[in-house]
Formats: C-alpha cells, sequence, structure tokens
C-alpha cells in the first residue's frame, strides 16, 4: 500500500543486444535439452511484483485541507458567536449547551486539519504531530458522544431539573473521548518530515480502528434501532431524530473502513487480488476526504437546528409573553 502500481516487465530480462547475444536461443537450447520442453512464461514474476495504490491525498491535497480548516473556522466561530451572544433568540435552542460544545469540537477538529497535511513536509514535531492526532480524533468522538446524549437527553438538557447534569455529562464524555484518541496519539510518528500513523504496533492499532468502528458505525447503528423498536413497541419516541443525525453521514464510511483495514493488515482478512487492495486505499482516502468536510458541514447544521426549534418555540413564547402583559394592563386598570 504505497504510491503507485508497478509491474515487472518480463522483456526487461533481455538487453537491447539481443541481436549480438543471443542469449535467450542459448539457454533455451540448454534448457529443452536436460529437463524437456515445457511452456515457460514470467507471469510468475509478475504476479509477485509488489502491489501499490495511488494516493488519492497527497502533497497535491494540501489547498484542500487549508480550505477545509479556514471555512470551517470561520463558520464554527460564527456559530458560536451566535450561541453567546447575550439576548440572542438562540439563547432559546433546547440543549444549548451541548450545541455549543458541538461547535467546540468542529472547531478543534479544524484546527488540526492542515497540521495532518500531507503537503507540509518539513514542518512537523514529533509532539505536535501526536497533539494533532490527539486533536483530531478526540473532537470527532466527542462530536459523536455528545450527539448520542443529545438524541437520548433532548428534552431533560433543555431543563434544569438535574443539576450539575451538564457539566458531569462534558466531563464524562471529553475524557472518554480523549481515552479513545490515545492509541491513534501513541502510534503517529513523524517520517520524512510527514505526521502519519505508523502500523508497526498492532495492539494499538487494533484499538483505534475497534473505537472508530464503535463510535462512528455501531453508535448511530444503535441509536435508529432503539427508535425502531420504540417506535414499534408505541413506547415514549426516545432517541429523538433532528438534523443533527446528518453528521454521522461523514464519519461512518471513515469507521467501516478503518475497521477493515484493520482487519487486512493484521491478516485476519487476506485480499487476494492487487485491485482489490487498490480499491480498498481509494474507499480509505474517499472516506477521510468526507470526514474533514464534516468540520464545515456541522456548523451549518447546527444553526439549521437551532433555527427550526427556536421558530417552533417562539410563537409560544410571544403569545404567553401577550397574555402576561395583558394581565398586567388589566390589573393596572382595576
Amino acid at each position: 500500500m504505497g504510491n503507485c502500481l508497478q509491474r515487472v516487465d518480463s522483456s526487461s530480462f533481455t538487453g537491447d543486444n539481443s541481436s549480438n547475444f543471443n542469449f535467450e536461443d542459448d539457454f533455451s537450447k540448454f534448457w529443452n535439452e536436460s529437463y524437456g520442453s515445457g511452456d515457460y512464461n514470467y507471469t510468475g514474476l509478475e504476479a509477485a511484483a509488489p502491489c501499490r495504490s495511488c494516493k488519492l491525498l497527497d502533497e497535491s491535497a494540501l489547498p484542500f485541507y487549508i480550505l477545509a480548516s479556514v471555512l470551517g473556522i470561520l463558520a464554527s466561530t460564527a456559530v458560536l458567536f451566535a450561541f453567546l451572544r447575550p439576548l440572542f433568540y438562540w439563547q432559546l435552542c433546547p440543549g444549548r449547551k451541548i450545541l455549543v460544545q458541538l461547535a467546540v469540537g468542529s472547531t478543534l477538529f479544524s484546527i488540526s486539519v492542515p497540521i495532518l497535511a500531507p503537503g507540509l513536509s518539513g514542518v512537523h514535531d514529533t509532539h505536535l504531530c501526536h497533539l494533532a492526532h490527539l486533536v483530531w480524533y478526540g473532537s470527532a468522538f466527542a462530536q459523536a458522544l455528545l450527539l448520542g446524549c443529545h438524541a437520548c437527553l433532548g428534552p431533560i438538557l433543555g431543563t434544569n431539573h438535574v443539576p450539575g447534569l451538564t457539566l458531569g455529562l462534558t466531563v464524562g464524555l471529553w475524557g472518554v473521548a480523549i481515552l479513545l484518541g490515545l492509541p491513534i496519539t501513541l502510534t503517529s510518528d513523524t517520517s520524512n518530515g510527514l505526521c502519519t500513523q505508523t502500523f508497526s504496533q498492532d495492539i494499538l492499532q487494533f484499538m483505534h480502528a475497534a473505537a472508530c468502528f464503535a463510535i462512528f458505525f455501531l453508535l448511530p447503528l444503535g441509536l435508529l434501532g432503539a427508535k425502531g423498536l420504540k417506535k414499534l413497541l408505541d413506547r415514549e419516541p426516545c432517541p429523538w431524530i433532528d438534523i443533527l443525525w446528518v453528521w454521522f453521514i461523514f464519519w461512518w464510511p471513515h469507521g467501516v473502513l478503518r475497521g477493515l483495514d484493520s482487519l487486512v493488515r493484521s491478516k485476519f482478512l487476506v485480499l487476494a487480488s492487487c485491485p482489490a487492495q487498490q480499491a480498498l486505499d481509494l474507499l480509505l482516502d474517499l472516506a477521510e476526504v468526507l470526514a474533514i468536510m464534516h468540520c464545515v458541514a456541522t456548523p451549518f447544521l447546527l444553526a439549521l437546528f437551532c433555527h427550526r426549534a427556536t421558530r417552533t418555540s417562539m410563537p409560544s413564547l410571544s403569545v404567553s409573553t401577550r397574555q402576561s402583559s395583558h394581565l398586567d394592563t388589566l390589573e393596572g386598570k382595576s
């Protein structure tokens, strides 16, 4: 799994001076006389050639990393400003504290994107590489866990009936996210000036792949299964489905393909053909592109969710305000 496919050309074993030294004919005559005639070719040599894939995300992808990072930082900062702005109607958005943390996670991910760009060679430090991988996956794991809690505890998070619930969830979820990001942090290193993941430590690699598969694939699948089961049994609507669930679409392929790649590298799953290995490498790059794009899409998902939530809550709030003002007027007249 390297750069580009290279095949061994059987013609390279015969030189250009074959007219002067007829080595192939002499060797064939000697072989036929000694061992008998047969049909021998060089397909074995071609099959033994290393299978190498052309990387989709190489040095030429640096503008994409930078553009995604800049757009993600700008969009997330704007959403954070709207959430924290005093007397703004987004203050009424249910579960606002969880949504703020989602915006913070998207901002942190956007900051780490250019650090891991393959085009920035020669500027990486080992500690910076470790920190970038920890922020990359730690923020992604935290956002997935926060979305799961928001789906299951949505109405409860909008009330203050349970003091300290939001603080406890914040500390617990971010702590778990950091722990889940430690395996990839410990396996990352700077080779040839590039911040990449090393695959020498199989246990840590398997732990990282298992975490990606569980958080990015099994978690949304479990939420959907619980939703379908509750609807089938006519129970309460928890977990609540909203536009924020689109976030998992950006990370679902990454979780599946990371698990598949780990099985291939650990020899639990063998890909016999070279095109299959090349297809897996291409899909891994495409999944990383989709995962990077989430830092641009998440702020817009948060804005759309709050716009819908506050639009439905504003009319009821205005009606109650008008009723209270009308009662105050009647009391003043009496």
